[in-house]
């Protein structure tokens, strides 16, 4: 096939598909009579009926049995077109990606669509993790096999005051942060949630698998709050990113006025008050008050500290 010749070729027409659909319901033994003229109406053109059916249940198209299965074994796929396997290969080049271990294969003959220097990040901290490290590599596919299952870790990590830790985990995700372009593990240890910087981690190794009564009971406490954001100097788009880790939503009130309604783990209450906070007068909590209250001891700690200055 052509490389400018793949979006004209039968395999990506209206008859390929329906008839990948009719098999998928034959291989599942679901299709009758009137499922596949039901089909064929709803998906191809209006004389396909006068051709499609015919063709299939009369053998032209030995493609099925007379008790409406199929005698194939593979379900119907639609191929990658250059176009969506160049852009996989942008995606899968992505160091990040190389974290989850993710197979390439079938993709080695073919040009990412973009490479890596071609992107530019905004507002974005340029002390990522190192994601190419092989010790982080490690430890990072340790913790998603844990995850997977549901098994305790016991890991040596620098705390953020430098000191070297060492306490066991049980753990619940992996979040990464856009802004600060980093991967972070949730996890319980006794009887509260806590987080631990991957790239803090020295060394980490697989214990026992954990109670499934436990797993299901460690549910962080959650918090809303409500805030109303004027979008200047971009702060609609920089509040999408510095939150992207969040359950939101918004909502839209004129030109330059956004609501947003914002749940988070009780546990990053410090980390969201520094994070509204950079976003000056752009963005005010609208409510709770206790997190408007936060807001307001964060400010006068800071006001505190000039004034020692």
């Amino acid at each position: 096939m052509a490389k400018n010749d793949s979006f004209f070729n039968e395999i990506y027409g209206t008859y390929f598909n329906v008839v990948s659909s009719i098999l998928r319901q034959a291989q599942e033994k679901q299709l009758t009579k009137d499922s596949l003229e039901l089909l064929v109406r709803e998906q191809a053109f209006a004389d396909s009926c006068l051709t499609i059916p015919k063709a299939l249940q009369d053998g032209s198209w030995p493609l099925l049995q007379k008790d409406m299965t199929t005698p194939l074994q593979h379900t119907p796929t639609m191929p990658l077109t250059i176009l969506q396997r160049r852009w996989l290969k942008t995606l899968l080049s992505d160091n990040r990606m190389q974290l989850f271990d993710v197979d390439c294969t079938g993709l080695e003959d073919v040009e990412p669509l973009f490479s890596q220097e071609q992107f530019v990040y905004f507002d974005r901290y340029n002390d990522g993790d190192p994601y190419d490290d092989p010790q982080y590599k490690q430890h990072f596919r340790l913790l998603l096999q844990a995850i997977a299952e549901k098994r305790r870790v016991e890991i040596s990590f620098l705390n953020n005051k430098n000191d070297n830790m060492r306490k066991k985990y049980l753990p619940t995700q992996i979040e990464y942060s856009a802004k600060d372009d980093k991967f972070r593990l949730k996890a319980v240890c006794g009887s509260s949630l806590h987080y631990v910087n991957v790239a803090r981690i020295k060394d980490c190794c697989l214990l026992e698998t954990a109670n499934v009564e436990i797993c299901e009971q460690k549910v962080p406490e959650r918090c809303k709050l409500t805030a109303l954001l004027t979008d200047e100097r971009n702060a609609l788009e920089r509040a999408m990113l510095h939150f992207s880790h969040l359950e939101k939503t918004t909502e839209r009130l004129d030109e330059k006025q956004y609501k947003l309604h914002l749940t988070y783990d009780k546990s990053d209450a410090i980390e969201m008050v520094i994070r509204i906070l950079s976003f000056g007068p752009l963005l005010q909590v609208q409510e709770p008050a206790s997190f408007i209250e936060l807001l307001r001891k964060r400010l006068q700690k800071q006001l505190a500290l000039q004034a020692d200055k």
